[in-house]
C-alpha cells in the first residue's frame, strides 16, 4: 500500500479538493442487486432475461417478452459489522431497508412476422446501498492521525497566518488543527520544526487511545429506459441508457486520547468530527446480445460504458482539543475558515467500464414458458476497477486543478486492478411454484491490499406464477470483506481496521403480466 501515499501530499492542498482514492470504488464495487428472482439464483439474469433487472445488467434480456408487465421489490437487511485494530476487536449492528428494481415493460407484436418482438421498458433501481456503520477502537504507539495535518501544514510551505486566515488554503485540517494548537512550530536546537501534540505521548513511548466512529447513509440509484428486440428466431438485442443517481452522507468521528498518567506531558486529546456529502447525477449506456445457438442453450454478451457523472462534495469538519501544562480546551469549526459556509467542489468523476459474459441451460426450452422445468446459469463479469477517472468541471480548469487530477488518476490506476465477478444460480419448476439457488463472488478491486478483500453471496428463494400474478421471495446471506485506513502519512506505514460485514436480506418481488 505504499503508492497509496503519494496521495497524502495531495489531496489536503486546497480547499476545494475532497477526492480521496475511495472515490474510485465506492460506485462501481458493491454486489447485485435485483429482483427477488434475480437475487435467488446469485444474481446470474445476464443470458436468461426475462426480468425486470435486464435493464441494467443485459438489456437484451427484455427482447424475450411478448406481454406487458409491471413490477416492484423491495427488501430489508439485518447488518453486523466487524472490525479489527490493533489487537482490539468491535462489533456493531444496523438495520437497513433495500429498494430493489421496480418498473414497466411494454411489449410490441410484429404485425407481420408472428414470433418478432419489441419491448420498451423503464425501470428503476438502487444499484447500492450506503447505510452503513464503522467503528474501530485500538492503542496506538505507533503514529497519530494528527501528524497528517502536521504534514500538510510543513507541504503548503507558508506562514501561520497565512493558513489561518479567512479562505483558507486547509479550512478543514491544518487550519482547525493549527488554531486549537493540535499542531505547533517548536524549537529543535537551532531548528523550527512542526510537531503535532500527541507525538509528545509517541515520542514517550505511550499509547494512544484511539476510536474512529463513522455512519455513512444514502445510496447509488438509476433510471434504465431500454429498448429490446428479436430477430424470431436465434438473436435478441437490447440498448439501455441510464441516469446514475449519487446521495451519499458520511458523519467520522475520530479521536484519540493520552493513556498515561501523566498529566504534563502537553496532550490530553481531541476529537475531528468530519462531516460529508456527495450529491449529483450523471449518464450511461448498456449494450447486450443474446444468442440461441439451440433452443435450450442461451449465450449472453453485455457491454457497459463508464458512468460520466457530475458531483458536488460538501464538507465541513469540527475539531476539539484538550491539552496539559497548562490544561486548556479550544474548539474551532471550518467555518471559520470559510466565511461561514460549507465547502464545495465540483468535478466530473467516470466509472468503470464493465463487460458481462454468460451462459444459460433451460431444461425444455419451448416457447410456452409454463412447459419449461428449469434451469441453470452463469455470469462472468469484468470491472476495469483502475479506469475510474477524475476531472474539473470547470470550463477553463487551472493549472492546480489539472494538476490534482492528474496525480490522484494515476494514484487510482497504482493501486486499483480489474477485478472479476462471478455469479451462478439455478431454478427447478414445479408447475406455479418454482425453488432458486445462487452464489455470487465479487474479487478484490485492490492491486497490494493490507488485509483480505472480497464479497459473496448466498441465496435461496421461492416463487409463484399463475395467471399473469406473480410473487417471489428471496433471502440473501452476503459476507463483505474489507478494510479501513484512517489516515495516510508520508512516511511512516498506514495503520488499518480489518472489516467483516455479515448481512442477512429478505427481499421481495410482486408483479403482473396484462
Amino acid at each position: 500500500m505504499q503508492k497509496i501515499l503519494t496521495i497524502a501530499a495531495v489531496f489536503f492542498v486546497t480547499n476545494t479538493y475532497a477526492q480521496i482514492p475511495e472515490d474510485a470504488v465506492r460506485y462501481s464495487w458493491y454486489p447485485q442487486n435485483g429482483t427477488a428472482r434475480t437475487l435467488a439464483i446469485g444474481g446470474a439474469i445476464g443470458s436468461l432475461g426475462g426480468d425486470i433487472t435486464s435493464n441494467f445488467i443485459n438489456p437484451a434480456g427484455i427482447g424475450f417478452y411478448k406481454t406487458n408487465e409491471a413490477t416492484i421489490s423491495g427488501g430489508f437487511s439485518f447488518n453486523k459489522v466487524k472490525s479489527a485494530y490493533r489487537g482490539n476487536n468491535l462489533n456493531e449492528t444496523k438495520q437497513q431497508f433495500n429498494f430493489a428494481p421496480g418498473g414497466l415493460v411494454i411489449a410490441v407484436q410484429n404485425r407481420f412476422i408472428n414470433k418478432k418482438t419489441h419491448a420498451f421498458s423503464f425501470a428503476v433501481t438502487q444499484t447500492a446501498n450506503f447505510d452503513n456503520v464503522i467503528h474501530f477502537k485500538g492503542l496506538n504507539n505507533f503514529s497519530s492521525f494528527s501528524e497528517q495535518f502536521a504534514e500538510e501544514f510543513k507541504k503548503l510551505n507558508t506562514s501561520i497566518n497565512n493558513v489561518l486566515n479567512t479562505n483558507s488554503i486547509a479550512p478543514y485540517t491544518a487550519a482547525p488543527a493549527l488554531y486549537t494548537y493540535l499542531i505547533d512550530t517548536v524549537r529543535n536546537g537551532n531548528n523550527l520544526i512542526i510537531k503535532a501534540a500527541p507525538e509528545y505521548i509517541l515520542d514517550a513511548g505511550q499509547a494512544l487511545q484511539q476510536e474512529m466512529i463513522k455512519n455513512t447513509k444514502g445510496g447509488l440509484y438509476e433510471l434504465g429506459f431500454t429498448y429490446a428486440g428479436n430477430d424470431g428466431k436465434k438473436l435478441l438485442w437490447g440498448l439501455s441508457v441510464g441516469i446514475p443517481i449519487v446521495n451519499f452522507e458520511s458523519n467520522t468521528v475520530f479521536s484519540e486520547n493520552d493513556t498515561s498518567s501523566n498529566s504534563s506531558n502537553h496532550f490530553k486529546s481531541f476529537t475531528f468530527t468530519d462531516n460529508f456529502t456527495t450529491k449529483g447525477a450523471g449518464l450511461n449506456a448498456k449494450l447486450g446480445l443474446i444468442y440461441r445457438p439451440k433452443e435450450y442453450i442461451r449465450l449472453g454478451l453485455a457491454v457497459h460504458t463508464p458512468s460520466y457523472m457530475s458531483l458536488t462534495d460538501s464538507r465541513q469538519s469540527f475539531l476539539n482539543t484538550e491539552l496539559e501544562n497548562p490544561i486548556k480546551t479550544y474548539n474551532a469549526s471550518s467555518n471559520l475558515f470559510t466565511e461561514g459556509k460549507r465547502g464545495a467542489a465540483r468535478y466530473i468523476q467516470s466509472s468503470p467500464l464493465r463487460v458481462i459474459a454468460s451462459g444459460s441451460y433451460v431444461f425444455r426450452e419451448v416457447e410456452d414458458v409454463t412447459r419449461q422445468r428449469g434451469f441453470v446459469s452463469a455470469d462472468v463479469e469484468f470491472v476495469n476497477q483502475k479506469g475510474s477517472r477524475f476531472n474539473s468541471n470547470a470550463e477553463q480548469p487551472t493549472v492546480d486543478d489539472q494538476n490534482y487530477f492528474k496525480v490522484l488518476n494515476n494514484v487510482v490506476k497504482d493501486i486499483y486492478k480489474g477485478n472479476i465477478n462471478v455469479k451462478l444460480g439455478g431454478e427447478i419448476k414445479f408447475n406455479t411454484l418454482m425453488g432458486r439457488l445462487g452464489f455470487g463472488y465479487y474479487g478484490s478491486p485492490y492491486k497490494d491490499a493490507p488485509a483480505k478483500a472480497n464479497k459473496m453471496t448466498m441465496s435461496g428463494g421461492l416463487g409463484y406464477r399463475n395467471k399473469g400474478f406473480f410473487i417471489d421471495l428471496t433471502y440473501m446471506y452476503l459476507i463483505n470483506n474489507d478494510f479501513n485506513i484512517p489516515y495516510r502519512l508520508q512516511n511512516l506505514q498506514n495503520v488499518y481496521a480489518g472489516i467483516n460485514q455479515q448481512s442477512s436480506n429478505i427481499i421481495a418481488t410482486v408483479g403482473v403480466k396484462f
